[in-house]
C-alpha cells in the first residue's frame, strides 16, 4: 500500500474515532439530565416484533423518577447484580478477576458486568456478546462514570432494564406485574424482580419457577446483609 495512502487512512480513521466519541460523550451528558425516550435494546425489539392485531400494545415501558422507586427496589438490584456499585468506577475488578480465574482453570467465561456497564449496552448497544461490543462497551461505561452520579446510573439501569417479555423498566413491571406502583413494592416483591434479571425471557416474575424463587430468597438475604436501605447512602 502506498505509504501517503495509508497515513491518509489513518487519519481519517483516528477522526472518525474521534467524531464518535465527542457525539457519545454529548449524548451522556444530555442524558445526564433528561430522560431518554428508549434505549438500543427497546428499539431493536420494537422493529422485531411482529405485526400486532390493531391496538394491541407490543411493549410496555413508563418512566419512574428515583424518588418514586421504593428503596427496596435499588437495593435488591444492587444486591443481585452489583454489590461494589458504590465503590468502583465502572468495572468490578475483583469479580473480572473471580470470572477469569473460573475460565482458566476450565470453567465457562462468565460475565461480571456492573451496573455502569449495563447501562451502556442497555441504552447504546446490543445484546449479543461479542469483543466489538464490549470494546464499545467500556468507553460508554468511562463516560458514564465521568459525566453522571451513582444515584442517576441507578435511576436510568430501573427504568431501562428488561423485567419479562415485552416489559422494560420498574414502572411498567411492577403494574404488570403486581399491578400497584412502584414505589409500594416491599422487599420480597423487590427481590423476586431482581432475581429474573439475568434471563428476563426465561425466568418470570409471574408464576415464578424453584429457581426464581431461590435466587429471590437469596436476594433479600444479601439485601440484609448489606444493611438494608441505609445502605443507599453510600451512593
Amino acid at each position: 500500500m502506498d505509504v501517503k495512502l495509508f497515513w491518509r487512512l489513518l487519519k481519517w480513521f483516528i477522526a472518525t474515532v474521534v467524531l464518535l466519541l465527542l457525539f457519545a460523550a454529548a449524548l451522556v451528558l444530555l442524558f445526564r439530565w433528561v430522560d431518554p425516550p428508549s434505549s438500543a435494546f427497546m428499539v431493536r425489539h420494537w422493529l422485531a416484533a411482529e405485526s400486532a392485531a390493531a391496538g394491541t400494545q407490543r411493549l410496555y415501558y413508563e418512566w419512574v423518577e428515583g424518588p418514586a422507586i421504593a428503596p427496596e427496589v435499588k437495593l435488591a438490584v444492587i444486591a443481585a447484580e452489583d454489590q461494589r456499585f458504590p465503590a468502583h468506577h465502572g468495572f468490578d475488578l475483583v469479580e473480572l478477576n473471580k470470572a477469569l480465574a473460573r475460565w482458566r482453570d476450565g470453567g465457562r467465561l462468565r460475565g461480571a458486568s456492573t451496573l455502569s456497564q449495563q447501562v451502556a449496552k442497555n441504552l447504546f448497544l446490543w445484546r449479543e456478546s461479542s469483543w466489538l461490543r464490549k470494546g464499545l462497551e467500556a468507553p460508554l461505561t468511562l463516560l458514564i462514570e465521568a459525566f453522571w452520579p451513582k444515584e442517576r446510573i441507578l435511576e436510568v439501569y430501573l427504568n431501562l432494564a428488561q423485567f419479562g417479555p415485552d416489559t422494560y423498566g420498574v414502572g411498567a413491571a411492577s403494574w404488570r406485574f403486581f399491578d400497584r406502583p412502584v414505589a409500594t413494592l416491599n422487599r420480597s416483591q423487590a427481590a423476586l424482580l431482581a432475581a429474573v434479571l439475568p434471563n428476563p425471557i426465561r425466568y418470570r416474575v409471574q408464576s415464578p419457577s424453584a429457581q426464581v424463587r431461590r435466587k429471590a430468597a437469596w436476594i433479600e438475604q444479601q439485601m440484609r446483609n448489606l444493611g438494608g436501605p441505609a445502605y443507599l447512602d453510600r451512593l
